[in-house]
């Protein structure tokens, strides 16, 4: 058809394997398969989408059906739209199959999950879950050029979940580990312990006093802080939707020169993508470069629409079936060089927050507030009292101003991201000293 300036196929086949149990029994375990695939088509204006059922990719005759069908759609008025011409790049491929784990009996992995779950029932836990599930995609892509790219990528991920309790008193905790590749659940049996540990310490820990004061933020949510209140501002979609903090900073100083934060869809993360949703292999991107606003993660769409110079595309991520949108992948603030026990005596009198209960941002505002899972109280160089129900708000560019010190370790956390679709990310940080935080009950900041 001659209104058909461009289209492209995605098939994928996906296949999970989940189980759920609680207090010591399985409450479900099972298998489920799926395979979708989505036609786009951009017309004289906009898209055209089109969820069909999986068709043989050898049959042009089908295809070519399936692909009109979508540009009929994008005949309609709509938002316009181009795609930019960008080189598709070489995959970065990691051995992420995990075959051996794939064949693995469900009843031998269940036994594996209770026993997880067990090692967190500790004297005064009042209750225990634990979760474990392996997803595997194939994906196949091909589009108007004649380009082709195949890929085949497992997930695998546990969580565990322990409540301590004592006299109406409730305090909860949970550890997970999420990985590209195989993973045994009684690898971590002192990962479950633990957690009941930290569940049962809350119980005699202290609120938080409130107000500003300097702080560290440990790996979980300093990454946390680079993927939400950063990671989100630099996705194209808002900055050319005009909905981002930095959109119009490219190139500003906007925060200290210790900084650089990084997406890269290429690392080893639970959000490795060999290529995107678009068929772009993509490497690291500087999204912050030593405290300047460097450049903003795209999709073809959003890259022509911005500028060529603004960003990289790679960065177009969907569920199966779904339309590609501006998606975050692996994403860490870099390594410093110093160490714990310098940035402890640096900061003398504050608060270290540890892990992440989530929170929320507005990346065009600016502003943030998270919840640490606790914390413990500074005092002249060393960790003291407990603390729990930590937050942490404030805007962002007044962050990245007050972030002194780096430290020389980082840690990846893995999770899934939502963003009208959900899809698997890591984000991660060395410890981060903030001269300056304001500080909360959570909730409350």
């Amino acid at each position: 058809m001659d209104t058909i300036r461009y289209y492209d196929i995605r098939l994928v086949n996906g296949h999970t394997i989940s189980i759920q149990t609680e207090n010591g029994a399985v409450e479900n375990a099972g298998s489920s398969y799926s395979k979708k695939a989505l036609i786009r088509v951009l017309g004289k204006t906009g898209w055209g989408y089109a969820c069909v059922s999986p068709f043989d990719m050898d049959d042009e005759k089908a295809k070519r059906a399936a692909v009109e069908r979508a540009a009929k759609l994008a005949s309609f008025p709509t938002v316009k739209a181009d795609v930019a011409d960008v080189p598709y790049g070489t995959p970065h491929s990691w051995n992420a199959s995990a075959r051996e784990q794939k064949e693995r009996p469900l009843e031998e992995k269940t036994e594996e999950l209770l026993t997880l779950e067990r090692a967190a029932q500790l004297p005064g836990i009042a209750a225990t879950t634990a979760r474990y599930a392996e997803q595997y995609l194939d994906v196949y892509f091909e589009d108007a050029n004649g380009y082709e790219a195949r890929s085949s990528v497992c997930r695998t991920l546990y969580t565990v979940t322990a409540v301590a309790a004592n006299n109406g008193d409730m305090q909860m905790n949970y550890e997970q580990d999420a990985v590209v590749g195989p993973l045994r659940t009684t690898d971590f049996i002192g990962k479950a312990e633990s957690c009941a540990k930290t569940a049962l310490d809350l119980l005699s820990a202290k609120a938080v006093p409130g107000g500003k004061m300097p702080a560290i933020l440990d790996p979980a949510i300093g990454g946390v802080f680079a993927h939400e209140a950063v990671g989100h501002a630099s996705e194209g979609d808002q900055v050319r939707d005009g909905v981002s903090v930095l959109g119009p900073r490219c190139g500003e100083q906007v925060g200290s020169k210790l900084v650089t934060i990084i997406d890269d869809p290429s690392m080893h993360g639970y959000g490795y993508e060999p290529f995107d949703a678009e068929g772009i292999a993509a490497g690291p991107c500087e999204l912050i470069k030593q405290g300047v606003v460097n450049k903003f993660m795209h999709s073809r769409e959003t890259l022509a629409a911005v500028g060529l110079e603004s960003g990289e595309a790679g960065h177009a991520r969907a569920e199966p079936g779904m339309q590609p949108l501006v998606r975050m992948s692996n994403t860490y603030i870099k390594e410093g060089d110093a160490s714990y026990e310098e940035i402890l005596e640096t900061c003398r009198n504050g608060i270290l927050l540890i892990g992440s209960r989530g929170g929320q941002v507005d990346p065009g505002r600016g502003v943030f507030q998270f919840n640490a899972k606790y914390g413990y109280k500074i005092e002249n160089g060393e960790t003291t009292q407990m603390l729990r129900d930590v937050s942490l708000s404030g805007d962002i560019l007044s962050v990245l101003h007050n972030i002194s010190l780096c430290g020389k370790e980082r840690r990846m956390s893995s999770g899934m991201c939502g963003k009208g679709q959900n899809v698997p990310v890591s984000d991660g940080a060395p410890h981060v000293y903030l001269t300056e935080a304001t500080v909360g009950g959570a909730g409350n900041a």
